[in-house]
Formats: C-alpha cells, structure tokens, sequence
C-alpha cells in the first residue's frame, strides 16, 4: 500500500505506473498518450478547439493500442519471459502481425491523412500524432526492414508525414545528435531476423 510521506506534496498520491511520465509543476502526468494530451496544447501541437483535442487524443490512444501489437510480436505469452522463452509464439505472432494488423492500422491512418486534405494527419498543421506517426514508420523499418517495404507501398501518405518531420530544422538536429538514442533490442521496437518476413 502506498502511504502519503509527512510533508510530500500531493502528486505523491497518484504516483504513475511506470515509466515514461512528465513532473510539470506539483503535477506528475502518466501515460504517453496523456503526456501529449497535456503537452499538446502547450507546445501548439494540438488544436485549440475541444473537438479538436479529443479527436487528436483518440488517434494518438490508437496509436497506444498499435505499440501494444508491435510489443506482442516479440513478446507474446508473458512480458515477464525472455524472447528466447516464447521464439516460436512470437514467429506465428510477428506472421499474423505483418500480414493483417499493421497494414490494417496504416492503413487506417493513411485514410485519415486522406481524409484531412494533408500534408498531415490532421490538415494542414503538424500535430503531436504527427511526430508519434514518425516514430512508429522508423521503429517498424528498424524491427521489419523486409516487411516494411512491402507493407509501406500500401501507405505512401503516411511515409510522407514521415518525410516531413524527419526534415523539420530542429527534429533533423536532434536526430543527428548524440542525444538520439538508436533503436535496439530492449525497446518497443526489436529487430529479430527470424520475425520479419
């Protein structure tokens, strides 16, 4: 049970599960999907109308639901074993994964970049899903080089978002910067030959 600390200010009453989470103030905000809820707004990442916002936030928890399947096809059975416990579920897992879901789920996206007239996900103006969009198309070429490109055919507006941040002046400099971290096989993303088919 957690207990509240003599003199400890009140966030201590709603610690976050785990990781990643954002201490802004006397605030501690868990989540990716609710960090950007709250940062979106502050950053001129979101848009300024409430419609607006929960629209944003219900593509971006779309998103978390795409990391979860993406987590799965290394980690099938139990995020509590390793890879080489559950090698041959997560072989049938990443198949199934490659083949219906995540075209399923760019192909949702390319549908509502489509839908938004472009050049982003929700118009004219870069957003947060824009960025998290970004990373999802790297983290995947980097864990399904091979299935990526013949999964990305299918969704060429999405590959183009892609584009677009990757060459925003100040995203470009953090990603030739030492402060990127590259992708590896203790992140989300895990590049494991015998997956990506």
């Amino acid at each position: 049970m957690l207990r509240r600390l003599p003199g400890a200010s009140r966030c201590h009453d709603r610690p976050p599960f785990a990781p990643p989470f954002l201490k802004a103030g006397s605030r501690v905000i868990g989540q990716t999907a609710n960090i950007l809820f709250y940062l979106g707004p502050h950053l001129k990442l979101a848009p300024r109308d409430e419609a607006g916002r929960l629209w944003l936030h219900q593509l971006q928890l779309t998103v978390t639901d795409f990391v979860k399947e993406i987590h799965d096809t290394h980690h099938p059975i139990a995020g509590s074993l390793y890879y080489e416990d559950q090698k041959a579920a997560a072989k049938q897992c990443a198949h199934y994964f490659l083949e219906d879901r995540a075209p399923k789920y760019l192909g949702y996206f390319e549908a509502v970049l489509k839908k938004s007239g472009g050049p982003y996900a929700l118009g004219r103006k870069l957003s947060y899903i824009d960025l998290s969009l970004y990373q999802l198309i790297e983290g995947l070429r980097y864990a399904f080089p091979k299935a990526m490109t013949r999964i990305e055919r299918k969704a060429p507006g999405i590959v183009g978002v892609r584009a677009r941040v990757a060459a925003r002046p100040r995203i470009k400099a953090y990603l030739s910067s030492e402060r990127r971290l590259p992708f590896n096989e203790m992140g989300i993303f895990r590049h494991y030959s015998e997956l990506d088919a």
